[in-house]
């Protein structure tokens, strides 16, 4: 492609999305840049601290728990008090408490601690999405989650890569560095980002009712996503539960695991984007069914796997399902969620990707342990072929984005009331969890 053909689709890739965006996207890139800890977590525990596996295994359920109990609170909290606030006591808290983590001593301290990172650390998934809602024009809400998930995983491969180093250093550092990161996030959304909740005025009020947890609850269709949600989820997350141990037992060594599960990495910053450029006015429906078949038959093909390059083939194809699947689900999830209950509504779908990590490892393991690793990536196929049956049956007679009931188009500036962020163009200069 000629070099000014790139630089026009990289120019409409980002063109148009106001600049609020792009400080809650470089907020999403910092923090993701200095994720050290989750990165060599069971590393500290068993080398540095010499416990066994299972005490860093229940470490991590517990991390997870924490993020499975905060999930709703933190989507009350983006309702009542506002996207703004709730970022704020979220990354703040995260700061603190991975801070306070490096200095623990004691298995019991360490973790009640990690229960409280995890609590603290996914309490802003909900205000972010929330927010990114209110701000971003509905037509470019796809594209807008695409940057986002791009500036994720960008963050993800290059922290990985230094935690490395980090830890051989010292692992104290990593978990200090992480804690400054997370709180520069803090400080950018206090400095940048002014509130975006809506403001409803007493006609809506009295015509509206008001969300609460029940009435997500009782949304049928929504919660139908969800629950397609967490299948996708139990599927992705085979990448770094179910994969390296049925690699481990097959003979492949850690270094095998790590060449093919870099493609993921790799293709998600390599395709991300011009993907999403293509599936962007797309039918979602029928991306989100191609997707959910391609999850479960890209990690159904593992089980005929036996080779490194056919590993790193099969990582392909469940990859391409990811990068189609999170834009498309993310949209689908604000399209479905009334504008004053979509903090409610994101926690709702935050918590089925926590619950997914709590139950993903011991479904892995209990599979490989009973019947062999083939099993599991049988009913990988089979979980992703229920997954596609149902977004089909969700989304038929969904109305158009513009007809449907409680999402009203939202600005892309902040209300008059609000200070507008300045000295920041449309984009962010040198450049978006």
């Amino acid at each position: 492609m000629p070099l000014a053909a790139l630089r026009r689709a990289a120019k409409e890739s980002v063109s148009g999305l106001p600049r609020e965006f792009w400080w809650l996207w470089t907020s999403t890139l910092v923090n993701r840049l200095g994720a050290f800890v989750a990165t060599f977590m069971a590393l500290y525990l068993t080398l540095d601290r010499g416990y066994s596996a299972t005490y860093a295994g229940l470490v991590a359920a517990l991390h997870g728990l924490g993020g499975v109990v905060s999930s709703l609170g933190a989507g009350v909290m983006t309702d009542r008090l506002g996207r703004r606030p709730t970022l704020l006591i979220a990354q703040s808290s995260t700061a603190l408490s991975v801070a306070l983590l490096g200095f623990m001593k004691d298995p019991l301290a360490i973790a009640a601690v990690a229960f409280l990172v995890g609590m603290a650390s996914n309490a802003s998934r909900p205000a972010v999405q929330a927010m990114m809602a209110d701000i971003v024009r509905p037509e470019d809400r796809v594209r807008a989650f695409s940057l986002n998930y791009w500036a994720i995983n960008l963050g993800f491969a290059i922290s990985s890569t230094g935690a490395g180093f980090i830890a051989e250093f010292s692992y104290l550092a990593g978990f200090l560095i992480e804690a400054v990161m997370t709180m520069v996030c803090a400080i950018v959304v206090f400095v940048k980002l002014p509130e975006s909740r809506p403001v409803r005025t007493a006609l809506e009020k009295a015509s509206e009712p008001d969300v609460g947890l029940g009435t997500v609850l009782r949304d049928g269709r929504f919660m139908g996503v969800v629950g397609l949600s967490f299948l996708l989820a139990l599927l992705f997350m085979q990448g770094s539960v179910g994969l390296p141990v049925a690699m481990g037992e097959a003979g492949f060594t850690p270094a095998d695991y790590g060449m093919a599960i870099a493609v993921n990495g790799v293709l998600i910053v390599v395709l991300q984007i011009p993907v999403t450029r293509f599936i962007e006015h797309r039918d979602p429906q029928r991306l989100l069914v191609v997707s959910a078949l391609l999850a479960g038959y890209g990690f159904g093909l593992t089980a005929f796997a036996g080779s490194i390059g056919v590993f790193a083939l099969t990582v392909c194809v469940w990859t391409l399902a990811e990068i189609v699947n999170a834009p498309t689900q993310t949209g689908l999830v604000v399209r479905l969620s009334p504008t004053h209950g979509r903090g409610r509504y994101q926690g709702m779908y935050t918590l089925s990707w926590a619950v997914a990590a709590l139950v993903a490892p011991l479904m892995s393991g209990f599979v490989i342990d009973r019947f062999g690793a083939e099993w599991l990536w049988g009913a990988c196929a089979v979980i992703g072929t229920v997954a596609a049956v149902g977004y089909w049956s969700l989304m038929r007679g969904l109305p158009a984005e513009e007809e449907t009931v409680g999402v009203a188009p939202t600005p892309t500036a902040p209300t008059p009331t609000a200070p507008a962020p300045d000295g920041v163009a449309d984009r962010v200069p040198g450049v978006t969890g």
